[in-house]
């Protein structure tokens, strides 16, 4: 990713979005975007747009970004669509740096938009049954389960009501690291508390509300070990950047000093592996592919955000990632080295269980934090001397992990090579 930066980034506020578009929540990010950067629309040669469920909610098949973004005033130039699970707005933002690497063209759009609630339930949580293999549906969900056999599940720990198949998977995930390397409910507590805590510092966050460690652990249930406010929402919002080189960076009217540089984009698919093997992780490979890129390693990141669709899923990428040893992520976090003013923050955001998941924009909502971090913009959740930042989103289940990876690294405009630790 050699002078590949990002001009501009902007989020919508997440959240059940009722009386607002898709289009209208498109054209809010696209407007925001052009702002941060100095852009016109002129100013843009190529969008990659991130969608996910407007198929499956509303019919929208096929065109869906020439649709969304057309009475916003894109077009004449390529539109590309991007649908990659929950990993569909990173990836949006890695082709979009690759094109500009490539040459095609000098300044490029990645924006993602959702519009995921609704007052159908059925309908709302069937959006997600196509992000596994859907010709073994009875075998993939036994085999995700089975990995937790062996931790008692105790009674009235289930949910009666509708919830995404995915909440079972990631509690078969829970179970087995509990089983593996003794975490605990508690832990998993710690890190929702954590996150809910950052996102009171968030003003376009879907969820501002404080909860302690105790008030997570004695929520709601969904599935054991998982509670309530462990677990993403379901979340209507956009997000997007604009990715230049040096050449398109100097046409724009925005601050350079503002742009960020791209130390690292790498997509990631997974394979085969034994359940207990976290060393060949999909995230592990893609993060390898990400330090050796960069040229960093985990010890200089200043913060990150990672793909918490549930608690379980902070502790399963922190860990895969390497900024914590296997088995560490849940005591650090219960010791508070996670959190905002430790050792390594993590989702300072709110990550997805706080801030929220319209699955098409998750990606770019992330580059949005690290970007706004980076800036030294983000106010109270502001990151003290943060000068390299992290994310990883990951989409979809083949075999027992994610279907796809995305690891993003973004640095000031100086090496990455010459930058400060944090730590």
């Amino acid at each position: 990713m050699d002078n590949i930066f990002v001009a501009g980034v902007s989020m919508t506020a997440f959240g059940k979005q009722i009386d607002l578009s898709i289009k209208q929540l498109a054209a809010a990010a696209l407007a925001d975007v052009l702002a941060d950067a100095g852009a016109e629309i002129s100013d843009i040669q190529a969008v990659f747009y991130g969608n996910c469920v407007q198929g499956h909610m509303e019919g929208q098949d096929m065109v869906r970004g020439e649709i969304a973004l057309r009475e916003a005033g894109i077009s004449r130039v390529p539109v590309i669509n991007v649908e990659n699970a929950c990993a569909t707005g990173s990836t949006a933002f890695h082709l979009a740096a690759n094109y500009v690497q490539a040459g095609a063209a000098d300044i490029v759009l990645a924006i993602g938009a959702e519009k995921m609630y609704s007052s159908d339930r059925t309908l709302m949580f069937s959006a997600f049954d196509g992000a596994w293999d859907v010709h073994n549906v009875a075998l993939s969900r036994d085999a995700l389960i089975r990995m937790g056999d062996g931790v008692p599940v105790p009674p009235g720990t289930t949910s009666e009501r509708p919830y995404s198949v995915f909440m079972d998977v990631y509690a078969g995930f829970c179970r087995l690291h509990m089983k593996t390397f003794g975490t605990t409910q508690r832990q998993l507590a710690a890190i929702a508390a954590k996150n809910h805590g950052h996102s009171v510092h968030n003003p376009l966050a879907q969820y501002r509300k404080p909860f302690s460690i105790d008030e997570v652990m004695n929520a709601a249930p969904i599935t054991y070990p998982l509670t309530l406010p462990m677990c993403s929402p379901v979340s209507d919002g956009a997000a997007a950047a604009i990715v230049c080189n040096a050449a398109g960076l100097a046409r724009l009217k925005g601050s350079q000093r503002r742009a960020m540089r791209v130390l690292a984009s790498v997509l990631q698919t997974g394979s085969d592996r034994a359940p207990e093997d976290y060393a060949n992780h999909v995230t592990a490979h893609a993060a390898r592919r990400a330090w050796a890129q960069a040229g960093i390693g985990p010890a200089e990141v200043s913060l990150a955000e990672v793909h918490d669709a549930t608690a379980m899923g902070e502790i399963i990428e922190v860990e895969a990632l390497g900024l914590t040893p296997l088995g560490e992520a849940g005591p650090r976090a219960e010791r508070g080295e996670l959190s905002l003013g430790g050792r390594l923050p993590v989702n300072p955001s709110g990550g997805l269980e706080c801030k929220g998941h319209p699955i098409g924009a998750t990606g770019l909502a992330q580059v949005f934090e690290l970007v706004t971090q980076l800036r030294g913009e983000a106010g109270a959740r502001q990151v003290g001397g943060a000068r390299i930042a992290l994310a990883q989103n990951g989409g979809g289940i083949v075999g027992i992990e994610e279907a796809v990876v995305a690891v993003t690294v973004l640095g000031h405009s100086r090496s990455a090579r010459s930058a400060p630790a944090h730590r």
